[in-house]
């Protein structure tokens, strides 16, 4: 059977449609609520619609043959899953889905019950969906098809290109998101290590002090015949010794509060940064985030998790990353 090329585009918006109303049922029912599946904000999932075509394709040779169709089926499908994972995960920095807790999968972006769902699925789509979708095709004229393809392709086209600036923006957006809460727990070991430094080179000077003290009333009891006003002598020496000592804690004081207060104030900033990437929330980012529940990263899991459970509204952007000390004002 030969098909025009429009009747092929018109194949894969439809098949696309299939897809999405299939993966959006299976994810809602899973999830307990209504998910809009896939990367584009239309009703469409183009890798079932590309892996539609695809297998039409492959499976021509096969078509009297059952068992083929299906290994056919299997081995384009599952090829073109991994490479279609593959390169999104690569462009986008995110698994838009991810078989890492299935068995028998590999890398994540196939797995075995998957390939076997697709051969399945590519009999079923030869065997019972190709006729009813062929005879659709071939019961409208070319002009009707040429607008319905012409007015479909312009909101796919406008569609795919909102959402693929969404996805690179959510992938800066991880990275940025990342990056600053390495930079806020580097802060916070620097501030915590910079207050136990503090305190230890206080106690040393104490600890110097004292020594000195101990040194002096010794020496001055040892020459006390020697001397007019030994006592006089080790108290004048001692007032000296301590004012030396506070005078050089209170410089360490004044250097430690400086730090502190520098640290803070970075602290702050970045946080407010921090803050200020998951409230902008876009009607596409959110889109993505919903709609692929299952994504995953292995850089960015925790920044990927923090923007999903705000994209839900589970938590708000003040409530998130608060620097040491903020939290009791707010």
């Amino acid at each position: 059977m030969h098909y025009t090329w429009y009747q092929w585009l018109l194949m894969f918006y439809i098949f696309s449609f299939f897809g999405w109303i299939f993966e959006s049922a299976y994810v809602s029912l899973k999830k307990g609520h209504f998910v809009n599946r896939g990367f584009l904000r239309l009703p469409m999932l183009p890798l079932y619609g590309t892996g539609a075509v695809l297998l039409l394709w492959v499976t021509l040779p096969f078509r009297d043959n059952l068992l083929m169709v299906y290994a056919a089926g299997v081995i384009a499908a599952t090829a073109l899953e991994y490479v279609t994972g593959w390169a999104m995960e690569r462009l986008f920095k995110v698994k838009y889905w991810d078989y890492s807790n299935q068995r028998f999968q590999l890398n994540g972006y196939i797995c075995l019950s998957s390939s076997i769902a697709w051969g399945f699925l590519t009999v079923f789509l030869t065997e019972v969906i190709l006729e009813p979708v062929s005879k659709l095709l071939w019961s409208i004229a070319p002009l009707p098809s040429l607008l319905c393809c012409a007015g479909i392709s312009a909101l796919f086209a406008a569609d795919t290109v909102q959402s693929v600036r969404a996805a690179l923006n959510l992938a800066k957006v991880l990275e940025a998101m990342t990056r600053i809460q390495g930079e806020l727990d580097d802060l916070q070991v620097q501030a915590a290590l910079l207050k136990s430094e503090t305190r230890e080179r206080m106690t040393r000077a104490k600890d110097t002090a004292a020594l000195r003290m101990e040194l002096l009333r010794a020496q001055a009891a040892a020459k006390a015949e020697e001397l007019l006003q030994p006592g006089e002598l080790v108290e004048g020496t001692a007032q000296r010794l301590g004012a030396m000592v506070e005078e050089h804690t209170e410089r360490i004081g004044s250097l430690v509060e400086k730090h502190t207060a520098q640290i803070g104030e970075r602290l702050s900033s970045l946080s407010q940064k921090h803050r200020e990437l998951v409230a902008n929330m876009d009607f596409y980012r959110k889109g993505l985030l919903r709609g692929n529940p299952s994504a995953s990263s292995a850089r960015f899991g925790a920044a990927l998790k923090e923007l999903r459970e705000a994209a839900w509204g589970k938590i708000r952007p003040e409530e998130t990353k608060m620097p040491p000390g903020e939290e009791d004002k707010s």
